[in-house]
C-alpha cells in the first residue's frame, strides 16, 4: 500500500495568459499556468509534471502538430427541452468553465472550428438521459470542443459516449448553474488505435451538485483530465472512475477540485485493474483548498488491482490545504494484487478459482458503474468487464 501525506502551502494567486512559456513545474496548483494561445507553451519534453507518465509519441501529434482532421461525429438524443446548437469559437459561452492548463489542451483550443453546445433551461428537470454519441471514423489529428450549459435549478444526467477511430484533442466545458444537478457520464469506447485526449472542465455556482463519472475501457492511448472549479458557496462534487488497462493500453486519469470558495464538498472514488504485458494505468489526483475556503469538506481515493505480470500503475493523490478551518480533508492510494483470503473463502465454498477471481474482481469495480443510473448502459459496460476477464489467462 502506498500512501502519500498532505502538503501545507502559503497563499498564492492563480496565473493567467500573457506569460512567457514554462518549463519548470509550478510549486502549487494555484501557481498552474493557463492560456488559450498555443503559442504560449512551451514545446513538451516528457520532463513535465504533467506528462512524466505520457509516451509522448504515441500522442500522435496531438501536442504539437496542427489539428486539421475531422472531429468524430456528435448526435444527440434527448428530451425535447435539451437545446442543442453549433455555434462558431466566437460564442460568448465557449471558455466560461476554464483556460486550457497544458500544452495538448491549448492546441485543441487553437485548432477547432465548431463546437457543440447543449443547453439544459432554466428551472427544467429532465425526465430521460440526454446521450450524446461520438463517433471518430478518421486518424487524422482532430480538435473537438463541447459545452454543456444546465442553467439554474435545472436537473440533467448526460451520458458522452465515445467511439470507433479517432486521434482527437478534446475540450469540454460543463457549467452548472446555482442549484442545478448535472450528472455526467462520459465512456471510452474507443477501437484499439484511437487517441483521446480530453480536459473536461466543470465550473459550478451556488449550492449547485456536479457528479461526474469516467468509464475508460478501449483505446491505445486514452488521457482525460476532469476539472472542478466552484464559484460560490455550498457546492458539492462527486468523481467518481473506472479503467480496465489491458495489454499495451495506456489509460490515464488526471483529476483536480478547485476548492476557491467556503462551504463546498468534494468526494472522489477511482478504481482501476489492469491486466497483460506493458498495460499502463495513470492516476493523479490534485485537491486544493484555498485560503477563501473555509469549511471544506474533502476526501479522495484511489484503489488499484494488478490482476497478473506485465501491468504498471502510477497512482499520486496531491492534497494541498491553505487553511485549517476546514471541516475536513483527506487521502488514500493503494495498489495491490487479489487478496489471497477472500479467494480462499469463495474456492473453499466450490467456486473454481477463475471463477473466483472474476467475482471478487467484479464486486472491486461494480461498485462504480453503479454510479451511472442508466441500466442499459450499466449492463452494457458490465458485460464488457466480463469480456476482458474472461479473454485474460489468470
Amino acid at each position: 500500500m502506498d500512501q502519500e501525506g498532505e502538503k501545507l502551502a502559503a497563499d498564492h494567486d492563480r496565473t493567467g495568459s500573457g506569460q512567457t512559456p514554462r518549463e519548470a513545474p509550478a510549486a502549487s496548483r494555484a501557481e498552474r499556468f493557463a492560456s488559450y494561445d498555443v503559442a504560449d507553451f512551451a514545446p513538451l519534453t516528457g520532463k513535465e509534471e504533467d506528462f512524466r507518465f505520457t509516451p509522448l509519441k504515441r500522442l500522435k501529434g496531438l501536442h504539437a502538430d496542427e489539428l486539421t482532421g475531422p472531429a468524430p461525429v456528435v448526435v444527440v438524443d434527448g428530451p425535447e427541452a435539451v437545446r442543442v446548437e453549433t455555434v462558431g469559437r466566437d460564442d460568448a459561452r465557449i471558455g466560461a468553465a476554464g483556460k486550457p492548463e497544458d500544452r495538448v489542451a491549448a492546441n485543441a483550443w487553437s485548432s477547432f472550428g465548431e463546437a457543440t453546445v447543449l443547453t439544459v433551461p432554466k428551472e427544467v428537470e429532465l425526465d430521460a438521459p440526454v446521450l450524446v454519441d461520438i463517433h471518430g471514423t478518421d486518424g487524422t489529428p482532430a480538435a473537438q470542443h463541447l459545452v454543456v450549459d444546465a442553467e439554474p435549478f435545472s436537473k440533467a444526467l448526460v451520458v458522452l459516449r465515445h467511439h470507433g477511430t479517432a486521434v482527437v484533442s478534446q475540450n469540454v466545458e460543463f457549467r452548472v448553474g446555482d442549484s442545478a444537478n448535472l450528472t455526467v457520464v462520459t465512456l471510452q469506447e474507443w477501437d484499439d488505435d484511437a487517441v483521446h485526449a480530453s480536459a473536461q472542465q466543470a465550473r459550478l455556482g451556488r449550492s449547485a451538485s456536479f457528479k461526474h463519472v469516467l468509464v475508460s475501457l478501449g483505446g491505445n492511448l486514452v488521457r482525460v483530465a476532469p476539472s472542478t472549479r466552484f464559484d460560490a458557496p455550498g457546492g458539492s462534487v462527486e468523481m467518481y472512475g473506472l479503467t480496465f488497462v489491458d495489454a499495451g493500453q495506456h489509460l490515464e486519469s488526471r483529476l483536480f477540485v478547485d476548492h476557491a470558495q467556503p462551504h463546498c464538498t468534494s468526494r472522489v472514488t477511482y478504481k482501476s485493474a489492469l491486466q497483460g504485458e506493458n498495460a499502463h494505468g495513470v492516476w493523479v489526483g490534485d485537491v486544493l483548498i484555498r485560503s477563501t475556503a473555509e469549511g471544506t469538506d474533502t476526501y479522495e481515493l484511489n484503489r488499484n488491482l494488478i490482476l497478473n505480470d506485465g501491468p504498471r500503475m502510477d497512482s499520486v493523490p496531491n492534497l494541498e490545504i491553505e487553511t485549517g478551518l476546514i471541516a475536513g480533508a483527506g487521502h488514500a492510494s493503494t495498489t495491490g494484487q487479489l487478496d489471497d483470503e477472500h479467494l480462499y473463502y469463495l474456492m473453499s465454498r466450490g467456486i473454481p478459482e477463475d471463477e473466483a477471481r472474476r467475482l471478487v474482481v467484479r464486486g472491486f469495480l461494480f461498485e462504480i458503474l453503479q454510479q451511472i443510473g442508466v441500466e442499459d448502459i450499466e449492463a452494457r459496460l458490465r458485460q464488457a468487464v466480463e469480456d476482458e476477464l474472461t479473454s485474460a489467462n489468470h
